[in-house]
């Protein structure tokens, strides 16, 4: 069915455009696609088959380098981090452990499907560990959603990972807020982007600090 939204690849080379023009600290982080035998040992660890979005992201970039410091481009991702294969996995690792925890403390009802799940499957993350992830659920097939630790609950964002990058290129192109929490982009130094958090009333352009 035909709904006037670009296909991924295209929003995502939008995306990547608008990087290289005025965050290319951030677009420099980007790192190369990974091959078909990458994303069977993704699915391998996982134990399950990954969303067509997320394979379609893979397969244009694995990640991004390794990012130590807040001053280090790379979090272009409302101040997240794209994961790499070994990222994912590593990332994932820790939900599940988070699970297992939750069953034998008898506490699944407050954390599966709520602070964490074997079916969420890591896109990117912060030097906190809070992370995006898609959601492999059933009822829930590629949803973006926010964990952060120390919140009761996680965030579902977007229904789409399409309408994801379309919210952030429209955000990066015009200055609008982004997400329940409202988020703007500000260019920081001219070469990487990051997120503020702002009154929704306000809509400023992005812009160097």
């Amino acid at each position: 069915m035909a709904t006037g939204i670009p296909g991924l690849t295209a929003l995502w080379q939008r995306f990547d455009d608008w990087l290289a023009e005025h965050a290319p600290g951030d677009h420099a982080s980007l790192q190369p696609g990974c091959p078909d035998g990458e994303i069977k040992r993704l699915e391998d660890g996982l134990g399950l088959s990954i969303h067509e979005d997320l394979r379609t992201t893979l397969a244009l970039h694995n990640g991004v380098t390794g990012r130590r410091a807040s001053t280090e481009p790379g979090a272009f991702l409302l101040g997240y981090s794209l994961l790499d294969v070994d990222g994912i996995l590593d990332a994932h690792g820790g939900l599940v452990s988070m699970v297992e925890d939750a069953f034998e403390e008898g506490e699944e009802d407050l954390v599966i499907g709520r602070i964490a799940d074997r079916q969420w499957v890591p896109l990117a993350r912060n030097l906190s560990g809070d992370l995006l992830f898609v959601d492999h659920r059933h009822h829930h097939s590629g949803e973006i959603g926010e964990m952060s630790f120390g919140d009761p609950e996680y965030r579902m964002l977007w229904p789409r990972m399409d309408l994801m990058l379309l919210a952030l290129c429209d955000s990066l192109e015009n200055g609008i807020p982004v997400t329940s929490v409202p988020r703007v982009p500000v260019l920081h130094e001219g070469r990487m982007l990051e997120w503020h958090v702002r009154p929704s009333s306000v809509r400023p352009p992005a812009e160097d600090v």
